[in-house]
């Protein structure tokens, strides 16, 4: 927030900042509990912005050697989420534009001076890492676990168009803001073209990111919440402060204020509803807690990683989602698709070595109903055969059924 009121002051003034600012606190945890989540989407944002803040900054300097470490934060971002990257492209167009050479008197060896700071500063942050990753001998795990891991397999299409609509209609307000300031470009963002340029690539390079993995989950579409709270909040400055008149009664000061704060009051209802049913722990996990040792090592077959939480117990593998066990596509089902094909390379005998160092005194198989169970233990020989010679269970939970060791 503090960001975009550094840009938003920047480019217009105090009060279009605050406007940025206000929207993005509106619409960033936009309807879905699980935008209010301390995760990679809403921490990429951080960087992003700030990198965007300082390349928008004026400037006398030619050179522009603040823009190495923006380059550095856009590295940074990529690093915590991997869609963030592609935030960098907008911004080193903006930086080759004419209209951004012609509005601070740039020759063309200047833009791509800047331009090339930005990129060393990126280079610089990936690098470094890279180095310190092959030092501790895992630079090939890393690179799985960011880039090659997430291939797409199948792309969502229905559940794509679904989302988008649903994410449109509960940030209308900053689409139409974001459509009238474009629309009344002469008038709002006169001297400022290069800037609203490289803003629309932002905000359409930020959809590319959403959708990169095909699965279009809600809390994707975080990415999109920066760029069009900076399109929209010179428009509605200009709105509330009645220095333009509405095209539509919709757009009333009035109307707007009571439409934001409507706003804020279906989202907050939105979020407790969920966080309300989810403050207490699962039955698996009071159980757990309940009936072992400190010291004891859990295991979850399946994808209920809220159960180590519930139950304060440590994992017995690295594996605390089973996804590289079984290949399962993240997304929904694909009907007719044999996801072992895509089950990590090794990762079972992985499993194998971490039980050998410290052995699940519990295992949780929340595949059991044969009615929903997409991943029955029956169907993976290794862990069928550990249950049947070495567990018992010992009870059956909502979530699923605990096996104790003999």
């Amino acid at each position: 927030m503090a960001g975009l009121y550094a840009i938003g002051s920047e480019l217009f003034d105090s009060n279009t900042g605050l406007i940025a600012a206000l929207f993005y606190s509106v619409f960033q945890p936009w309807w879905i509990w699980k935008n209010l989540s301390f995760d990679g989407e809403m921490l990429m944002n951080l960087p992003i912005i700030w990198a965007w803040a300082i390349a928008f900054r004026c400037s006398a300097s030619r050179a522009r050697l603040e823009l190495f470490p923006a380059g550095v934060l856009l590295g940074a971002a990529f690093l915590l989420k991997q869609p963030a990257a592609i935030a960098a492209v907008p911004l080193g167009i903006y930086l080759l534009l004419p209209s951004y050479r012609a509005s601070r008197n740039l020759t063309p060896a200047n833009s791509i001076i800047q331009a090339t700071l930005l990129t060393a500063g990126f280079s610089a942050a990936l690098g470094s890492v890279a180095i310190v990753l092959w030092k501790q001998g895992i630079l090939n795990e890393a690179f799985f676990w960011t880039l090659a891991g997430h291939d797409v397999p199948h792309v969502f299409w229905q559940k794509g168009m679904v989302n988008t609509l649903t994410f449109l209609g509960a940030c209308l307000p900053l689409v139409i803001g974001a459509m009238m300031a474009c629309q009344d470009k002469n008038e709002i963002w006169a001297g400022r073209t290069a800037e609203r340029t490289a803003l629309l690539w932002l905000l359409a390079a930020s959809a590319i990111g959403a959708a990169a993995g095909a699965r279009f989950y809600l809390h994707y579409y975080v990415q999109l919440i920066p760029p069009l709270a900076l399109l929209a909040a010179p428009y509605y400055a200009r709105l509330w402060s009645r220095t333009i008149q509405p095209r539509h009664w919709l757009l009333q000061p009035k109307v707007t204020y009571a439409w934001l704060t409507l706003t804020i009051i279906v989202f907050s209802i939105a979020h407790w509803v969920v966080l309300v049913q989810r403050r207490a722990p699962s039955e698996a996990g009071r159980y757990l807690l309940t009936h072992s040792a400190p010291a004891d090592r859990i295991f979850v077959w399946g994808q209920s990683e809220k159960i180590y939480l519930d139950a304060h117990r440590r994992p017995a593998c690295r594996y605390i989602t089973t996804f590289p066990l079984t290949g399962r596509v993240f997304g929904g089902r694909i009907p007719g698709f044999d996801t072992r094909s895509r089950i990590l390379p090794g990762a079972w005998a992985t499993l194998e070595q971490d039980f050998a160092r410290h052995p699940p005194t519990y295992i949780i198989d929340v595949e059991s109903d044969p009615n929903t169970s997409q991943y029955p233990v029956k169907d993976f020989p290794i862990l069928a055969k550990l249950l049947a010679e070495r567990y018992q269970p010992v009870a059956h939970t909502a979530e699923g059924v605990i096996y104790r060791m003999r």
